[in-house]
């Protein structure tokens, strides 16, 4: 009976040390936006056609089951989207990715306003989301753009 609980622990360590070695260890993809197209909407609310690129930095194939997406602009969140539509992005390659997101711009627009009043040359952007990954071990791996909007031609 001792030596049972004295070889649990170690018992324990190892299967705990296993697992950690069979997780795969991904770096998190790379995602840009490449167009934005209206598509329909109103006042309040409006829908956009987003194309993203996803590279991906890993030495495997990257099996991406869905993605969301929030953006964020000068701290307001104004658009976000969801799809399901599952891809796979190659190793060490790229793929371009369409979805719908739903856009809230009169607030953008207040942002904008904003900003302008205050003799801003330029608005803070960000673009954060998760891609879903289709593999044991992994479910999400998350990313994070951030950028500026010039506000110099909207004058």
């Amino acid at each position: 009976m001792l030596m049972v609980k004295r070889l649990l622990p170690v018992s324990v360590v190892l299967c705990l040390a296993a697992c950690t070695l069979l997780t795969p260890k991904f770096t998190r993809p790379n995602v840009s936006v490449v167009s934005v197209e209206m598509r329909s909407g109103n006042l309040l609310q409006q829908n956009f056609a987003v194309k993203l690129n996803i590279q991906n930095p890993n030495d495997r194939a990257l099996p991406v089951s869905g993605l969301h997406v929030e953006l964020n602009v000068g701290g307001e969140q104004i658009a976000s989207g969801v799809s399901d539509r599952a891809i796979v992005v190659p190793a060490f390659g790229e793929s371009e990715f369409d979805m719908t997101i739903k856009a809230n711009m009169a607030l953008a627009l207040l942002k904008l306003a904003n900003k302008m009043d205050q003799q801003s040359d330029s608005i803070d952007y960000d673009l954060t989301g998760a891609a879903s990954i289709d593999l044991p071990f992994l479910r999400d791996l998350p990313f994070r753009q951030t950028g500026s909007f010039s506000l110099k031609g909207i004058r």
